[in-house]
């Protein structure tokens, strides 16, 4: 089963939230309509910035466990290149099948154990 890494931002340059789920389309919905969790509801954050689609949602949980640990710096930047704007990338999932292969963005070498091809989301499959 797939699932996708997703960063949500409250504004640009706002409060950011790491999150993984198999259905990035309902439960980026569940954040924009307060159903989220409490710290996303309190801080306003539901602007979809960043998104990462995986194969095996294991990998996606991996990735996610990793960059919690990460610094708010490198976190920007990897939504910057494929996000310049940080404008809401929710309007794009329309029809985005849960667990496409290809993942978007960059990587921060030495903290995943690989580097990730492509700098823009796939669509579909």
């Amino acid at each position: 089963m797939g699932g996708w890494l997703y960063i949500l931002a409250s504004r640009p340059g706002g409060a950011l939230y790491t999150g993984v789920k198999a259905d990035l389309s309902l439960r980026v919905w569940q954040h924009k309509t307060g159903r989220g969790g409490t710290h996303t509801r309190r801080y306003g954050i539901d602007r979809l910035v960043y998104y990462e689609a995986y194969d095996d949602i294991r990998a996606a949980i991996q990735r996610e466990r990793n960059m919690k640990h990460w610094p708010r710096a490198w976190k920007c930047n990897l939504i910057l290149p494929m996000n310049p704007t940080w404008r809401d990338l929710y309007g794009e999932l329309a029809g985005m099948p849960s667990g496409a292969s290809d993942r978007g963005g960059r990587d921060e070498p030495g903290h995943d154990g690989e580097a990730l091809a492509g700098t823009s989301p796939a669509m579909t499959p």
